[in-house]
């Protein structure tokens, strides 16, 4: 395994270096990295139902949009996040707990009583501090996820703006009442983030004796950079086009949120968009071209479903739930 070294703190550059080395290197990778102040997306994700804004542009908080699922996270540098880059012969997302324990083993190795709840978050006391994502490239798996250290929750709570599907519990009254910072949990208040990430590094060699640390040549950052402005800085990746749609449905189900975005044209399907904090490692694009200029019929269409592997696309999420976001 490699640790990787990196103090780079722009996010575009950070998901370019995590897609640079899950498709070029052989070798295993555990990596720190920070950011500024940003909003990173999950890949099917709507931009513009996801965030305030306003706040974004007043604020000029970067957006950039990532290769995994799930939901929209806030980044400053009073967070870390983590990544793990394994060789993974299955074709599937793997459990997320494989890579959350030496995470939750340094924390309560400081005190503090950590664990991982749900479908793919980390808390505290209840509360949430690393969102957790994943996403295959050939026979490896890369690993992401949040942790909110000491980070500003007023800015983070300002800039993220959760679907209302998806928090439906009223004693939910805002991001701010949901989230924490590891900082305040820990025995030790005077240790700084830097101290943290320290911690873990040593933590992860200790799992990993043949472990060596790494830092990228110059040769790796120019390769990182060309991808970040060609992908992770354009456009059409973070925001992508919005054409008009005339039906818009979401619907909240155990495996996430769906949201379809649909144009019928005589009785037929002339686009159609899926967006959300899914998982899945079939890209949802693929469904989408199959599905346009399809009737739109509700048998017509679970004809279609059966024949596929919808999990691939929506993680424990079925056919039948999917036809329910569409119809009903």
């Amino acid at each position: 395994m490699k640790i990787v070294m990196n103090e780079q703190t722009s996010l575009a550059f950070n998901l370019a270096a995590e897609e640079y080395m899950i498709r070029n290197f052989k070798d295993e990778i555990f990596m720190l990295w920070r950011a500024g102040p940003s909003v990173l997306l999950g890949k099917n994700q709507n931009a513009y139902s996801e965030m305030n804004m306003d706040y974004v542009r007043e604020k000029n908080i970067q957006v950039v949009r990532r290769m995994s699922g799930g939901g929209a996270v806030y980044n400053d540098l009073g967070n870390t996040n983590f990544c793990f880059i394994m060789n993974d012969n299955t074709k599937v997302l793997t459990d997320f707990t494989r890579f959350t324990t030496p995470i939750i083993q340094v924390l309560k190795n400081l005190g503090v009583d950590a664990a991982f709840t749900g479908r793919n978050d980390m808390t505290i006391q209840g509360k949430k501090f690393s969102g957790n994502a994943q996403y295959r490239i050939k026979k490896r798996i890369l690993h992401h996820g949040t942790l909110l250290f000491s980070s500003d929750i007023f800015d983070l709570s300002q800039s993220l703006n959760p679907s209302p599907t998806k928090f439906s519990d009223k004693a939910v009254k805002s991001v701010k009442s949901r989230v924490t910072n590891i900082k305040d949990h820990l025995k030790d208040p005077a240790m700084d983030i830097h101290t943290f990430r320290e911690i873990i590094n040593r933590h992860i060699m200790t799992l990993y004796p043949d472990a060596t640390y790494y830092t990228f040549t110059d040769q790796d950052i120019e390769a990182i950079e060309t991808l970040m402005q060609e992908k992770y800085l354009s456009w059409e990746w973070n925001f992508g086009t919005s054409p008009s749609f005339n039906l818009m449905k979401q619907q909240k189900f155990p495996g996430g949120v769906v949201e379809v975005y649909a144009d019928i044209k005589d009785a037929r399907i002339a686009n159609i968009q899926f967006h959300g904090d899914f998982f899945g490692h079939l890209e949802v694009t693929d469904l989408e071209k199959l599905l346009i200029g399809k009737p739109y019929d509700k048998n017509t269409l679970e004809l279609i479903l059966r024949d596929l592997d919808v999990d691939a696309y929506f993680k424990n999420i079925s056919a039948d739930e999917i036809l329910k976001v569409i119809f009903e």
